[in-house]
């Protein structure tokens, strides 16, 4: 039996410390914030007309045989914690001009038939043609890549790929292009770059393996947890704490021992002694635990490519919308969205909040979270990261926020939602304080901006290994989840 020290307690540490702990080691959880869950976050408003829930972080779980496995390997059933509701749309997409909105959905068939509808049925063939694309790039990734380790480019080199995986797979192609080659319908390209926003991503430097990103989702399903995303908190908690696993809030790691290239054990914040352990667990961005809790100039070099970020609204809405659950609002110019965002350092062009973005409304049909006769609105904007270099901004400079609020909601109600006579409130959050709250440095929403090579989940240290969205096998919560699965069969069972 090892003695284990996970630091963080969102998904993924709590997901592994889960784990080890049904398989007979000793597991103590520290997290610096007063509750678990990290990045799956909530926040409760409190009106006249009743209490507003909503999740601040992932708002849609796919691939919900990743978190059957996750419950049944710590020996019970996910279906006695959460309640799964299938989503359908799973995203209503609604782009510029006047024409249909794209409802996507987890039956292929009957997508290729929307898009038809819609769009022609030259979309509809191109989408298709596409669609066995994205299933041979998702069979590839998930046999050989999600669910194992991959600590370097040799070892993506060394697996036995196969000619029509490595032609799907097309090394050194972007999603932008791949989207070009198959799809002349324009908004069916707009819909394909979106998911290069899923790894925190531009798509046009995105690799083109991230098809398999809709693929998993339109063909796996998206789904709502009753409650909001954030009970997926509370389950995993419960988990741990019923396997036996010590779960400390406000305790801020500080730094990982590991003299003589072995982990030692981790230092508290404000606590003297050192806490020994045989393994620590960091669930936490790996630009800061290369940089902060245990220096490697090396490993923190490769870290600089950060992801976008997120600027956020959560509006207490009267009256109902007849909006779908998920809704995606695009710009008539997607690319100069991108341009904003990231910026260009190198051409002395700094990064800013986008002019006309893309924004994403989420409202859940659910009485659990929203007063009657009103909507919840979790209001997402892409953004450049919290920060003073170039490629990012000051979200902290007095007054940019509201403002930036504003040009949101004249955004929506351009593009036919207007909400703002409507509102009982708004609450703001920035790339700032997600970084406040979670420690993502530069309040980046997924660590490194997206690829197929991340972080590895083995350090350089014996003992040591990292979980999480900033790490192999990437962000989400499906691949979160995936990435503490690949750790506790790397530690192994204590028999």
């Amino acid at each position: 039996m090892a003695r284990i020290v996970v630091v963080g307690a969102g998904v993924g540490g709590l997901a592994t410390a889960a784990r080890l702990a049904a398989t007979g080691h000793q597991v103590t959880v520290f997290e610096r914030a007063d509750t678990v869950g990290g990045k799956l976050g909530r926040y409760a408003h409190d009106t006249p007309a009743g209490s507003f829930h909503f999740d601040t972080g992932p708002s849609l779980l796919t691939l919900p045989e990743v978190f059957h496995d996750l419950f049944e390997a710590t020996g019970a059933k996910l279906d006695e914690y959460l309640d799964l509701v299938p989503l359908d749309p799973i995203v209503r997409h609604v782009f510029p001009g006047d024409g249909p909105a794209l409802d996507s959905c987890a039956d292929p068939v009957e997508f290729a038939t929307r898009i038809g509808a819609a769009f022609g049925d030259r979309a509809a063939a191109d989408w298709q043609r596409l669609w066995r694309r994205a299933a041979r790039v998702w069979n590839a990734s998930s046999r050989d890549i999600l669910r194992r380790t991959v600590d370097s480019p040799r070892d993506l080199a060394s697996l036995a790929w196969r000619v029509g995986d490595l032609a799907a797979i097309a090394p050194g192609r972007t999603l932008r292009g791949l989207g070009r080659r198959h799809l002349s319908d324009p908004r069916l390209r707009m819909m394909l770059d979106r998911y290069a926003t899923y790894t925190g991503a531009d798509p046009r430097r995105a690799p083109a393996a991230l098809v398999a990103v809709p693929y998993a989702e339109l063909t796996f399903g998206g789904w709502y947890l009753r409650g909001g995303l954030g009970t997926l908190a509370d389950a995993l908690l419960t988990r741990c704490l019923d396997l036996g696993v010590v779960v400390q809030t406000d305790a801020t790691v500080t730094r990982i021992d590991a003299t003589g290239g072995r982990v030692h054990g981790v230092r508290l914040a404000g606590v003297t002694a050192p806490v020994p352990a045989d393994v620590v667990v960091a669930n936490v961005d790996a630009l800061t635990v290369y940089r902060d809790l245990l220096p490697h100039p090396r490993r923190l070099a490769g870290l600089t490519d950060r992801s976008l970020a997120g600027f956020v609204l959560l509006l207490g809405v009267s009256g109902s919308t007849g909006l779908a659950h998920h809704n995606v609002f695009f710009p008539r110019d997607y690319d100069a969205e991108f341009d904003a965002i990231f910026g260009d350092p190198g051409r002395g062009v700094r990064a800013r909040p986008a002019a006309d973005p893309t924004v994403f409304v989420t409202v859940a049909d659910d009485p659990m979270v929203r007063p009657a006769g009103h909507e919840a609105w979790f209001v997402l904007v892409n953004a450049p990261r919290q920060g003073t270099a170039a490629g990012a901004v000051d979200w902290r400079r007095p007054g940019l926020a509201d403002a930036y609020a504003d040009r949101v909601l004249d955004v929506l109600a351009r593009r036919g939602m207007d909400v703002r006579d409507r509102l009982l409130f708004r609450e703001v959050r920035t790339p700032a304080d997600l970084d406040a709250a979670t420690g993502a440095p530069g309040g980046s929403i997924y660590g490194t901006a997206g690829g197929l090579l991340r972080p590895a989940n083995r350090g350089p240290a014996n003992g040591l290994w990292l979980v999480g969205g900033s790490t192999h096998p990437g962000g989400g919560l499906p691949m979160v989840t995936l990435s503490a699965q690949i750790v506790a069969d790397e530690i192994g069972p204590a028999w």
